[in-house]
C-alpha cells in the first residue's frame, strides 16, 4: 500500500504554514487553530496510543496544543512543524502515563531491551487486511486489543510510522531514537501484530493502516 501524501506536502501549503506560524509568533492568536487543524488526528492518535484511553488521549492532546501554542517561538525550521507537534504530544501523553500508571506492569515486550528478539510464529501470508474486512466492527475491535496488548514502545513506533505515515527519520525525531530503533521496532511490532491478528483474519495483514479519528478502531 502506498503512503498517504500530506496535502501540506505540497510547496503552496508549506509556505502557507510558515506564514501563519510568523503570524501566530507576531501575536495574531487567532490563527493557531487553523495551523494546528490539520494535524488534529494525528495528535490524537499519538496520545492513544501511550494513554489507550480517549478522554485522557483528548486531555493530552489539548494540553499538547497549549504547549505548542506558548512555546512556539521555540519552533525551529529545521524540522516539520507537525514533527515538532507530535513529539510535544508523545511527552505529554508519556508525563501523564508516568503520573497516572506508575505502578502498573506493562504489556507483553515493553521490558525488552533493543537486543531482545520476537520470533514470529511463521512467514506466511504478509498480505494487505482487505478494506471489505476492515469495515466489520469486531475486526477493528480486535485491531484495538492487538495494539493495546504491545508494549509501548512498540505501539509508539507502529502508530507514528505506519498508521500517521511519518517518515523513519522522524519518527525516530518524535521518540528520541536511532533510525535504526525505529525499524526494529517497527518490524517487532508488525510481527507481533501480525500473529495476533492473522488467525482470525484467514492470514489477511496489512503494515500500512490509516485511521482519522471517529472511524478509528478505538
Amino acid at each position: 500500500m502506498a503512503a498517504e501524501v500530506s496535502p501540506l506536502d505540497n510547496p503552496a501549503q508549506q509556505l502557507r504554514e510558515r506564514e501563519l506560524i510568523q503570524r501566530v509568533r507576531d501575536g495574531e492568536r487567532e490563527l493557531f487553530y487553523e495551523l494546528i487543524r490539520p494535524y488534529e488526528r494525528r495528535v490524537y492518535a499519538a496520545a492513544f496510543a501511550i494513554l489507550r484511553n480517549e478522554a485522557d488521549a483528548d486531555d493530552a492532546a489539548q494540553e499538547a496544543a497549549l504547549k505548542a501554542f506558548k512555546h512556539i517561538r521555540q519552533f525551529r525550521a529545521e524540522a516539520r512543524f507537525s514533527t515538532w507537534l507530535i513529539q510535544i504530544t508523545i511527552n505529554e501523553a508519556r508525563m501523564r502515563r508516568r503520573k497516572e500508571h506508575a505502578s502498573l506492569m506493562e504489556p507483553i515486550a515493553n521490558g525488552e531491551g533493543e537486543e531482545g528478539s520476537y520470533k514470529p510464529r511463521d512467514f506466511a501470508d504478509w498480505r494487505e487486511i482487505p478494506s471489505e474486512t476492515l469495515e466489520r466492527k469486531e475486526v477493528r475491535e480486535k485491531l484495538a486489543e492487538a495494539l493495546g496488548s504491545l508494549g509501548q514502545i512498540y505501539r509508539e513506533v507502529f502508530v507514528l510510522r505506519d498508521m500517521e505515515q511519518l517518515s523513519i527519520e522522524d519518527t525516530a525525531k518524535v521518540l528520541g531514537i536511532s533510525t535504526a530503533s525505529v525499524k526494529t521496532r517497527l518490524l517487532r511490532a508488525r510481527l507481533m501484530l501480525r500473529d495476533l491478528l492473522a488467525p482470525g483474519l484467514g492470514g489477511a495483514w496489512s503494515s500500512s493502516l490509516s485511521f482519522a479519528k471517529g472511524t478509528n478502531p478505538w
